[in-house]
């Protein structure tokens, strides 16, 4: 009689998730990544204008409101400069980094 463990060990994707390998990986993270620091310099953006409407009049309520604004448009260009600086990489080095698989070319 063995009482020894099953050495096959096997792990089931689930199927939706489609990576495959690291760089698919990285791929998904930098995608989800930007999307979601857009989604919420966006968020802080209309939190802001919310409280600019609600300060009603009170300067240091506007002023708050106005430094989240400022804040939020200046994370929306953050991500969008990310973004560029991303699309550029990839058609200047020839790889696929943003909305696919990250392929390095091969060396001769």
């Amino acid at each position: 009689m063995v009482f020894a463990a099953d050495p096959q060990i096997t792990i089931n994707q689930p199927g939706n998730i489609k990576i495959g390998d690291l760089g698919q990986l990285i791929s998904a993270l930098v995608g989800t990544l930007l999307i979601i620091a857009a989604l919420l310099a966006f968020f802080f953006l209309i939190l802001g204008g919310i409280q600019w409407i609600t300060s009603g009049g009170d300067k240091a309520g506007m002023e708050a409101a106005r430094n989240k604004i400022t804040h939020a448009i200046v994370g929306l260009i953050i991500v969008g400069a990310a973004w560029a600086i991303m699309i550029l990489v990839q058609n200047f080095l020839g790889i696929s980094i943003i909305g696919g698989t990250l392929n390095f070319p091969k060396p001769y």
